[in-house]
């Protein structure tokens, strides 16, 4: 079975710095806006070599004030112009590149959430199923504002830093004594081992805060997700305990990652004191001997801070660019994932009307250990009904998850009107079925907006339509704010029922020519069973039906009925005939009888 595994919770096992692979990967979004990118590197580093002009006019302007005590305020005036223009310069430029490249940021953190979302989307079912909502929003959110980021730092600091480094090396060495370009080469090649060493060797701690923050989301989201029940049994207490264990690991790794945070600048900030003094003690010998007057002496220190200054930055920098890639391993992991169903090359569109669909020789495990349909075979026909039912486990839902192609059989096929659905589309297969699930679950928007979903751009004569063939329209009616009701998140705010109701009201209005009904009264109260089995009826005409039951009143006038036993079709037939053998379905339908005839209980 191809892909068994699509966990969230796995990173591979072979941990390798994979840094310049994700800036790789990001050159296709940053080649989207090209021009935009190129604009604010230039203007970047236009702001750069203004920088770079600043020590030179302040050593003419120092020069100058030494040389000329009597025309002091005369002389320089023009110098200190130039110096406040490109001061000006600096910051303009600096800001004209932020309005140029904000779009740039943002419109990539746009199409990567998108693509994170649809391919969130292309996943199978059970990547859903076993995936933890609190850690995997966590991962995404990290990921995307990582990727700003990312880009940020790396093409607006990293770069005009290193550009920088370059021009004042080069002014260093080719207008003062070699040796302060010696000693700022060496003091710059050591403070990059230093960093490079240090911040690679703190990652780990990073890696190990993401994921226990990731595990404290998770057990927090899950606790809200299911308030009811921790309410119902009083675990407040545990649930709180719970994420403080988890909060409690986070905070032992963010406690290591910040003091191996202070290693790091502790070791930075000494090489640039011995670097910056080294030089000031090299450059005051000059001057006293005459070789560099006060001008250079103003200007080898300006070049010196403007040296370390960008390069004590660049030790921050590069830890944020660590930290960045570390919360981008994990988004990345998602997007390496390979759906576990995709359609096959040259996979067909279904355009079917009125289908058959035909069960052969099916046999499906979730697990390889854990078989649970065997040997399965049925047709309904075209605008025939088919019911399956069967105690808790023996695999009737799976048929329509099957049915659907949320997974695919290990063995024999699964067809409509003879077209293997691993063959067509999945797009297309879906787009003919419709579902009345068992657990129905809204989105937290209108009850409009709800029965809307089950075909976007009906007009709203269509969708109070399908709500009153759902017996809904009263109930609506009597709610103050109508079809403009808020549901609550997962529909929390409406009864099973009424939810059910709304998942009908979606099957009509969607009008597909095959239905599934799984359990689809499973909510109702026996007044209200009875009201939805009309709109059953009418959704049922003419179209293909396999209906999941529990309750065999619902599905009496089903034209097949197959009873399901431990994955294994024990027994087929109409009603009548299923009765007549006082089988399986017999003694189903005797209990269910039975208990439907029981008296009340007394208060």
């Amino acid at each position: 079975m191809k892909n068994r595994r699509e966990s969230l919770n796995v990173l591979p096992e072979k941990e390798k710095d994979k840094d310049f692979e994700y800036v790789k990967r990001l050159l296709p979004y940053i080649l989207q806006y090209k021009t935009r990118t190129l604009a604010a590197i230039c203007l970047l580093i236009m702001a750069k070599f203004a920088t770079v002009a600043i020590p030179m006019l302040l050593k003419e302007i120092v020069d100058i004030l030494e040389k000329e005590q009597g025309m002091a305020l005369a002389i320089p005036f023009g110098f200190l112009l130039i110096y406040g223009s490109l001061r000006f310069a600096n910051s303009m430029f600096q800001e004209l590149q932020k309005v140029i490249f904000t779009r740039v940021r943002y419109g990539i953190m746009r199409r990567i959430s998108i693509e994170l979302l649809s391919h969130l989307h292309s996943l199978s079912l059970r990547f859903h199923l076993e995936r933890k909502t609190g850690a995997l929003t966590r991962d995404i959110d990290r990921g995307t504002n990582s990727v700003s980021n990312l880009l940020n730092y790396l093409l607006f600091n990293i770069v005009p830093t290193f550009v920088e480094v370059a021009l004042v090396s080069t002014i260093l060495f080719t207008q003062y004594d070699y040796r302060f370009a010696v000693i700022s080469v060496v003091t710059l090649a050591l403070y990059i081992s230093w960093t490079f060493f240090v911040t690679s060797w703190r990652m780990k701690f990073r890696r190990a805060m993401n994921q226990k923050n990731s595990a404290a989301s998770s057990r927090a989201i899950d606790s809200l997700l299911n308030y009811e029940t921790v309410k119902y049994f009083g675990n407040e207490g545990y649930e709180i305990e719970k994420y403080d264990n988890n909060l409690t690991e986070w905070e032992k790794v963010a406690t290591r990652a910040q003091l191996s945070l202070s290693v790091l600048n502790g070791g930075q900030a000494l090489l640039i004191a011995v670097g910056v003094t080294a030089t000031m003690i090299i450059a005051a010998d000059e001057v006293s001997q005459g070789t560099m007057t006060i001008g250079d002496l103003v200007a080898v220190n300006a070049y010196l801070l403007q040296l370390f200054i960008p390069l004590g930055f660049l030790g921050t920098v590069y830890s944020i660019l660590k930290n960045a890639v570390s919360d981008m391993e994990r988004m990345f992991a998602i997007l390496d994932r390979r759906p576990e169903i995709e359609d096959k090359i040259g996979a067909v569109k279904l355009n079917i009307n009125k289908p058959s669909i035909q069960f052969k020789g099916v046999d499906f495990s979730y697990e390889e250990n854990r078989q649970i349909l065997f040997d399965v075979s049925f047709e309904i026909p075209s605008g025939h009904s088919l019911a399956v039912v069967g105690a808790s486990g023996s695999g009737k839902s799976t048929l329509g998850r099957l049915l659907y192609r949320f997974y695919d059989v290990q063995k024999g096929s699964v067809n409509i009107d003879g077209n293997d659905v691993k063959n067509v589309t999945q797009a297309s297969l879906r787009s003919i079925i419709g579902t009345v699930p068992q657990d129905t679950v809204l989105f937290n928007d209108t009850l409009y907006m709800n029965i809307m979903y089950g075909r976007l751009g009906s007009t709203k004569e269509e969708v109070e339509k399908a709500a009153e063939s759902a017996n809904l329209t009263s109930f609506i009616n009597s709610l103050p704010d109508g079809y403009e009701t808020i549901v609550g998140e997962r529909g929390l705010k409406l009864s099973g029922g009424e939810k059910q109701r709304v998942a009908i009201a979606r099957a009509i209005l969607k009008n597909p020519p095959i239905v599934i009904f799984d359990e689809a009264t499973s909510s109702l109260d026996s007044e209200s069973e009875r009201a939805i089995m009309d709109a059953i009826k009418n959704v049922s005409t003419d179209r293909t039906t396999l209906t999941i039951a529990h309750r065999l009143s619902t599905i009496v006038d089903s034209d097949q009925i197959i009873v399901l036993d431990a994955g294994r079709i024990v027994e087929r037939g109409t009603h009548r005939e299923l009765l007549e053998l006082e089988g399986r379905y017999a003694e189903l339908w005797m209990l269910q009888q039975a208990d439907s005839s029981s008296p009340p209980p007394k208060d």
